[in-house]
This record gives structure tokens, sequence and C-alpha cells, in this order.
């Protein structure tokens, strides 16, 4: 499998595994998603390809983009309340639910940790939904824990 940035040419398929990630987030929050919502658009999506801020990386199996992940690199610097630091933001992740099981996800997470130690990030963080259980569970498996929680209640 290779590992590598996004490329305009994977913008149908990465669209095609966003759709997958917000049908999962519209079932288990239909309060806040919009049954067949869409993150970006193809435009958005081509221009974020260029961004060095925002990379994206696909897993590619056979010829085909089987899994992404959207990362956002920020920098805390000079705050009064805390610490400067280079961080890597896992915005999404997605396996393409027929590749699912065959370590896909796991290497993305790999290749993220360690592109984030070369550019010098001190961590990576990522926000992940309560009800989504499955990812929980994978983001677990690979050393993340709660840094934090969100809460709401729906009026």
């Amino acid at each position: 499998m290779e590992i590598r940035r996004a490329v305009p040419a994977d913008a149908d398929k990465i669209l095609e595994l966003l759709s997958q990630v917000e049908q999962i987030h519209y079932l288990g929050r239909p309060d806040i998603f919009r049954p067949n919502g869409i993150k970006f658009t193809g435009d958005e999506l081509t221009e974020q390809m260029s961004d060095d801020s925002r990379p994206i990386f696909v897993a590619v199996k056979d010829g085909e983009v089987v899994g992404y992940s959207f990362c956002i690199i920020g920098e805390i610097k000079d705050s009064t309340m805390l610490n400067d630091a280079k961080t890597l933001h896992i915005e999404d992740v997605c396996v393409d639910e027929n590749r699912r099981g065959e370590n896909v996800g796991g290497e993305l997470m790999e290749f993220v940790k360690d592109y984030a130690k070369k550019i010098g990030c001190a961590r990576v963080d990522l926000d992940v939904w309560e009800f989504n259980e499955g990812a929980r569970r994978f983001y677990e498996k690979h050393g993340f824990k709660v840094q934090k929680r969100r809460m709401d209640i729906v009026l």
C-alpha cells in the first residue's frame, strides 16, 4: 500500500469516502447533520490539496484510493496561557467501508504520526463523536487518549 499526498485526480474517490463518513455522522446525530450532507465541494477539496498547512493524505491499494486523512497543521506561539507548540490536528479519517479490516487505517495513522514528528509537531490531536464507538476504539488502539470533552444538551 502506498500513502501519499492527495492530488486532484483523487477528488472523486475522496468525495465518495467523505459521503460514507457523513452518513455515519447523520445516523449518529441527525439533529446536527443533514442527510446526504457534504463537507467539501469538489472545488474546495481540490483547493485544499495545494495548501501545505492542510495536507490530505490518501492510502492507495491496487491503484485505488481506499482511505484518507485530512490534517491541519497549527501553531501556538506567544500565548499568555499555553505553551508554544506546533500541532497536527486530524480533521477527518476514512477507510472505504469495503476495505475495513485490511489495516488501511492503521497504516494511515502511523504515516500521519511519523509525518507530524518529521515536521516538528509536539502532538497529534483529533475529535471523535461520542456515538462513534468504532472510531473511538480505533483511535485508542493507536495511542490516543481523551484530552477534553465537549458536551451539549439538545433543547
